[in-house]
């Protein structure tokens, strides 16, 4: 991350001292070790030499392909996406080792060499005779040899998503694949073999399973994104959030630990991943709120919370806010404006409870001299045109998702070099701008985008520049490799939507939950809200939403919860079982990195990222959180009374509100907060009326004690 770049003009020279300090304390081996305990993404082969070069053009050429098949390529659904998948058996086997610890350089075992030829051999068949395929799959006409090629492809994106991923989401999908052999063996009485067949057909062959919406999405924007997430990173926008952060709260009370909260929020909505936001953020603002005051349990879950909640901030959402338009069939901006209350109740819950922290342990900010100059700081603000262009272009709706990325990619190269080479840094940003927002015919129009592309291309020439040639070529191939396993993710919640799909699993399990329930949305929502933490432990976030929005979305749905608030409420609780014990993997690393207890450490971070188990059930149960069917008044009335309800349960959980509370009077303390965010004339006048009289209380006997 951009964390490494420590020669920034906007950090003064004390501030840079304290944060090598803090970088001492736990340097990059021991993030590295980390992020292979903690994070199955980072558990990776290690190649050096001509090996490692040649590794890296493979992951380069696949990001490549993706971009311009994502762009230019107007291919059968049945070449695409084959192909796509066959290019990340044959890249994931190169980089994902059988199992953890420490691996043998330069080295592959034959097994592996035999499951990537195989693995991918089955996806690109498919892709040569698509045509035939494609005739012969309306009358189930395939061959027993092509049942046999299926099933070993399936077997083989199921092991890669088991080095990548993780065992949770392989547990779940052969719980499912068993569950439909048993279907079609039993159920529909075919015998094993037409099962197998059967089930074969519907998984690899056809649209309803390896290559149904989530791959889909994935090959079409989210790979994309992921690239353009990488190359934005060597921007240094990372540190640039994280000194933002630093001029923003570092002076306040507890400074470390509000500057963790913001700058992960910022940092993570882009990364997409919340142990290695965690790890990456974590490795300089854990040791510096442990130097504050803070006890290391505290300091680690703060990182947690925050990191895991960068995935729910608009306006990216670690790109599942594309997913999650394609699954609703909204515009992208509509789903960015609905998450935009929720994400600041979830972050304002985190804040409030490292401030009352702080003033309970009498924690002082940072100096003036060991902040950042705001003034040089501003000065960098041009590291958010690519952001800014990204949003702008898949908001209105102007260009595709996959072509503002692409542009973005551009726009990230040029900006990453203005600092060295100003004159073509602003000829190539100019060239675009003028390009996207000038309408001039299309000879013209080229020329400027080709102008562009060749002034962005001129800035990596110099040798003081931030993105060399080298630079470039490592950014497309950490970008192919960060799409490897949320791509492995994404195929096998395809499996697991495919078989709900084609076993009417779904239906059942409506009735069953409604049957358990008896109709009541409460207890609905609390056995999906279950459902979506065990579903989503250990699952990135793409995928996670994935199986999500396959098994327990419908399920509210047909409870009459608005369509967008139950995708949100499953994202929400998938996404927070990174934070809640037992696999609470972002808790765990942020552990590892204060060196404190796990399990304290997950329960700190999710006591203080109550507001994700507590909103979802509010704007499923009142849309107008969401902003759906409501106006300006009832959102400013919703707004002002959730911030005064965060402060009542953030206070309760603390046990701090201008003193100690008591355990009744947090308990008191809590119940209105609750109260306050629930929409509601009564339940805002009540909760407002209790926590009046609990801040007089604590001030009056403040008083009497200082008298």
């Amino acid at each position: 991350m951009a964390r490494t770049e420590k020669n920034e003009q906007a950090v003064p020279a004390k501030a840079q001292t304290e944060a090598q300090a803090a970088e001492k304390e736990f340097d990059a081996a021991a993030v590295d070790e980390v992020m292979r305990k903690y994070d199955r993404d980072s558990n990776v082969r290690i190649w050096t030499g001509w090996q490692k070069w040649t590794v890296y053009g493979i992951l380069a050429a696949f990001a490549v392909f993706v971009i311009y098949v994502t762009l230019f390529a107007t291919w059968l659904d049945l070449v695409r996406y084959p192909s796509f998948l066959g290019c990340v058996l044959l890249c994931g086997y190169l980089v994902y080792p059988a199992k953890k610890g420490v691996q043998r350089a330069n080295y592959i075992p034959w097994y592996d060499w035999l499951l990537m030829i195989l693995g991918a051999g089955a996806f690109f068949y498919v892709c040569f005779c698509a045509k035939d395929l494609t005739v012969r799959l309306g009358f189930l006409n395939v061959r027993s040899y092509e049942i046999v090629i299926g099933v070993i492809g399936i077997l083989a994106a199921m092991e890669l998503c088991r080095r990548s991923t993780g065992i949770p989401i392989l547990c779940v999908a052969a719980v499912f694949v068993l569950y439909s052999l048993y279907y079609y063996w039993f159920g529909k009485g075919l015998g094993p073999a037409r099962a197998i067949r059967q089930l074969t057909i519907g998984l690899f062959y056809n649209t309803t399973g390896l290559l149904t919406t989530p791959i889909q999405v994935c090959a079409k924007f989210i790979v994309v994104f992921i690239i353009f997430g990488a190359f934005l990173e060597r921007t240094g926008i990372s540190n640039f959030f994280i000194n933002l952060a630093n001029c923003v709260a570092g002076s306040a009370s507890g400074g470390p630990a509000k500057v963790a909260v913001i700058s992960s929020a910022l940092c993570g909505m882009v990364s997409g991943s919340s142990v290695g936001n965690t790890v990456t953020t974590g490795s300089v603002t854990i040791p510096m709120m442990k130097k504050t005051g803070y006890k290391g349990e505290f300091a680690g879950a703060v990182e947690a919370a925050a990191s895991t909640g960068g995935q729910i901030m608009p306006p990216i959402m670690g790109a599942a806010a594309f997913l999650m338009a394609d699954y609703v069939a909204v515009p992208y901006s509509h789903i960015i404006v609905r998450a935009i209350l929720p994400a600041f109740l979830y972050f304002l819950g985190i804040f409030i409870g490292v401030h009352l922290e702080a003033k309970r342990l009498g924690l002082r900010g940072m100096s003036r001299e060991e902040l950042p100059i705001f003034k040089r700081l501003v000065k960098r603000t041009y590291l958010l045109l690519p952001l800014i262009i990204l949003v702008y272009l898949v908001s209105s709706g102007t260009r595709t998702m996959a072509f503002s990325a692409a542009i973005a990619i551009i726009f990230a190269v040029a900006v990453s070099n203005l600092r060295h080479n100003p004159p073509m840094g602003i000829i190539s940003c100019a060239a675009l701008l003028a390009y996207l927002f000038i309408p001039l015919p299309g000879a013209v129009s080229i020329a400027l985008l080709i102008v562009g592309i060749l002034s962005a291309a001129i800035c990596m020439l110099r040798k003081d520049a931030t993105m060399t040639p080298a630079v470039f070529f490592d950014s497309l191939a950490n970008g192919g490799k960060g799409a490897l396993s949320v791509a492995s993710a994404c195929a096998i919640a395809g499996v697991i939507a495919g078989c709900i799909t084609m076993t009417g699993l779904a239906s059942q399990i409506i009735t069953a939950i409604i049957t358990v329930s008896h109709g009541v949305k409460f207890i609905a929502l609390f056995l999906t809200m279950i459902c979506c933490i065990i579903l989503g432990m250990g699952v990135p976030t793409t995928a996670n939403y994935c199986i999500m929005a396959s098994t327990c979305a419908p399920i509210l749905i047909e409870l009459g919860i608005p369509n967008m608030a139950a995708h949100f409420f499953v994202f929400y609780f998938g996404i927070v079982a990174d934070i809640t014990p037992p696999v609470a993997l972002a808790a765990y690393a942020g552990s590892a990195i204060a060196k404190s207890r796990p399990m304290q450490t997950a329960l700190n971070a999710t006591k203080l990222a109550i507001a994700a188990f507590i909103i979802p059930y509010i704007f499923a149960l009142n849309p107008a959180m969401l902003l759906i069917d409501t106006n300006f008044l009832q959102v400013a009335m919703i707004v002002v009374t959730s911030v005064i309800g965060m402060v009542g349960v953030s206070a309760g959980l603390s046990g701090y509100l201008k003193g100690s509370l008591i355990w009744p009077l947090r308990i008191v303390a809590i119940a209105a907060g609750l109260l306050l965010i629930i929409p509601g004339i009564l339940t805002d006048v009540i909760g407002i009326v209790v926590i009046a009289a609990l801040l007089a209380f604590q001030i009056l006997r403040q008083k009497r004690a200082a008298a």
